[in-house]
């Protein structure tokens, strides 16, 4: 149980926010096993915060986990029965929160060891001891502000990243779409190919996490997909739209469309500087190389190629075949997906091949919806 000032009890977890009237109050939440400290901290704080208390560590875990988002700052003793303070630390780290929630250990221990092991668990301060009310007033209380301030500026600046990687994206589309409807696409073919890139990259991350691809570059992968063929910007449209097979010296022109794209990719003023280019120029280069070697532009063989150009490839094959072009009827998903698996499109990885039978459920379903 927890008990609040007046004497009230509550259920453990569940916090005590005083005084009521005060709901725009930030919230501090007081732990201390010994019932005067508690009420001499609260007595320090109520005028300017809401407060929530508990007596031990266990008990501040549950309003933790159920106030997390309520809370500007934790006051943490030590030395408390049930868990103490440095259990406390510990499972908070353990939730993420080291650099979002201020902590600070309110504590009669002086000891090197004790404070060292504080601060590298992620206490913003450690207050002795007796307690001066008016210091610890104005030293919480400076924190609290400057962690508000942090806090929101991370929230702006996190929109505004949003905001541009869906600024680039729709960049990204606009010419990649243009590009298509030179190849008599419909600029679906981009967006259901960064779609697919997306899915295989996430189950290699799921069943085979020794390609280890981070969680975050996953989506700037999926994107740089879409300029896989800008490179045919540059090829004629008498090679490109041909509805018959091309002849070895069309085809080697149309291979070019790898080289050229890595040039445009270049020629853009700052591209270099984009999250996305180191992705963009390799997937551009490779989309093309096969696990066997026996593709172009350099020939590449088995994991020469970085595993998001193997999905690439993967994704590109299986959108033309299920897309009608010129020169071919559209497949149904599961002959596309048999003619991948059973190799009569060129030789892939295998494990890129049993994430296509994992999530090609998935991909069928997404297609419905593009």
């Amino acid at each position: 149980m927890i008990k609040t000032l007046d004497g009230q009890e509550i259920e453990s977890g569940t916090g005590q926010i005083l005084p009521d009237t005060a709901a725009e109050k930030k919230t501090i939440l007081i732990v201390d096993d010994v019932e005067m400290n508690r009420a001499i901290l609260c007595a320090t704080f109520e005028d300017d915060y809401n407060i929530m208390q508990a007596s031990n560590g266990a008990e501040a875990l549950d309003i933790i986990r159920s106030h997390c988002g309520e809370l500007s700052a934790v006051l943490l003793d030590v030395v408390m029965p049930v868990l103490d303070g440095f259990g406390v630390l510990e499972e908070m780290n353990a939730m993420g929160l080291k650099k979002k929630l201020p902590v600070f250990l309110i504590t009669a221990e002086s000891s090197q060891d004790v404070l060292a092991k504080g601060y590298k668990m992620g206490v913003m301060d450690i207050i002795n001891k007796p307690i001066t009310p008016f210091f610890l007033d104005h030293r919480i209380g400076n924190v609290i502000e400057l962690n508000d301030v942090k806090n929101r500026q991370d929230v702006m600046l996190k929109a505004q990243a949003q905001e541009i990687q869906e600024l680039n994206r729709s960049i990204l589309e606009t010419l990649a779409t243009a590009i298509e409807f030179r190849d008599c696409e419909s600029g679906e073919h981009v967006i259901r190919m960064s779609a697919v890139t997306l899915m295989i990259l996430k189950a290699v991350n799921r069943y085979y996490p020794e390609y280890g691809v981070p969680e975050e570059e996953l989506q700037p992968i999926a994107d740089a997909a879409i300029l896989h063929d800008v490179g045919k910007i540059a090829i004629p449209d008498n090679i490109l739209n041909k509805p018959g097979r091309l002849t070895a010296e069309e085809f080697g022109i149309m291979k070019t469309h790898t080289l050229r794209g890595c040039e445009l990719l270049n020629s853009v003023p700052k591209m270099r500087q984009n999250p996305i280019y180191d992705y963009a120029y390799d997937i551009c280069r490779h989309h093309h190389e096969r696990w066997d070697g026996r593709g172009y532009p350099d020939g590449l063989k088995g994991d020469e190629i970085t595993i998001w150009s193997q999905v690439v490839a993967m994704a590109d094959v299986y959108d033309a075949l299920v897309s009608e072009r010129v020169y071919k009827k559209a497949f149904s998903h599961e002959v596309a997906v048999q003619m991948i698996l059973d190799g009569e499109c060129g030789q892939f990885n295998p494990v890129i091949l049993d994430c296509l039978r994992n999530v090609e459920k998935d991909v069928a379903e997404a297609y419905k919806h593009v």
